[in-house]
């Protein structure tokens, strides 16, 4: 029974002429280079979307961490010591205390406030620069992949045609097959654009929205330097609360409301 399935299996294997290995092998060395190049393209996209999803979520950690328990100490160098040894928040604070030092080691007299901020911003734009690492790829991959595949296709319905013609029989049962086994080159190459693509644009909200998040962080740490500890920001939960009157205010109004009832 087992020797029947078998050869069952390999008659099926036979009658498959129109499958993806006899288009490769139709196709010759072009279709074979087609197809291994998008191989490793979708490889490679596949590669950076999970390194960038699994750095971008370390980031986001980072920052619940931050929020928890940065501000509540009593300098920048005492927060600092609690965040993470490579955090991106940590280098942020690092780098404005090495650029509050280094100003104070200025020959020729800059603005406190532009030192700080000139480093805070450098410092964050290096984060970015880091973040956006390989999107580029995934762009390119997006961008090229349709045309690479459809450049296989027309290879192989050229070669197709070329066959057709020199075996002489035009009928719809010679054209069919090859022209298919073709068009898999185009197939190919959108299977491989269409996830790169949808790739990038999620990969890149997801940038924006960390670059926000340090953005505030930097602005933060600026105005912590800039005014020696007093701005800082509020922590803990910031529900919105009525304001309280002062006492004079209320006394006033309640004098000047019995005038009014008088009147």
């Amino acid at each position: 029974m087992i020797i029947n399935i078998l050869a069952a299996g390999g008659t099926a294997a036979a009658e498959n002429q129109f499958g993806l290995q006899q288009a490769l092998k139709e196709g010759g060395i072009i279709s074979q280079s087609v197809f291994t190049i998008l191989v490793l393209m979708s490889v490679v996209s596949f590669y950076i979307l999970f390194s960038k999803l699994f750095e971008q979520q370390k980031i986001i950690n980072q920052a619940k961490r931050m929020r928890a328990g940065f501000w509540s100490s009593n300098s920048l160098r005492e927060g600092s010591a609690k965040l993470e040894k490579n955090s991106a928040y940590k280098q942020l604070v690092d780098d404005g205390l090495a650029a509050q030092d280094q100003h104070a080691q200025l020959t020729d007299p800059v603005e406190a406030h532009d030192w700080l901020h000139g480093s805070l911003a450098r410092s964050e734009a290096a984060i970015n620069s880091k973040l956006g690492g390989g999107l580029a790829f995934l762009a390119t991959v997006g961008a090229t992949a349709p045309f690479i595949g459809l450049f296989g296709t027309v290879v192989g319905i050229y070669r197709a045609l070329i066959k057709i013609g020199a075996s002489g029989d035009p009928s719809i049962d010679k054209v069919a097959g090859p022209v298919g086994e073709a068009l898999i080159m185009t197939a190919l190459g959108l299977v491989v654009a269409v996830p790169a693509v949808l790739a990038y644009n999620w990969l890149q909200r997801r940038n924006k929205s960390i670059a926000e998040d340090l953005s505030a962080f930097s602005n933060d740490v600026l105005g912590f330097l800039a005014s020696n500890g007093k701005v800082r920001p509020s922590i803990g939960n910031t529900a919105t609360k009525a304001p309280v009157k002062p006492a004079g205010a209320t006394a006033t109004a309640g004098q000047a409301g019995g005038v009014q009832t008088r009147a």
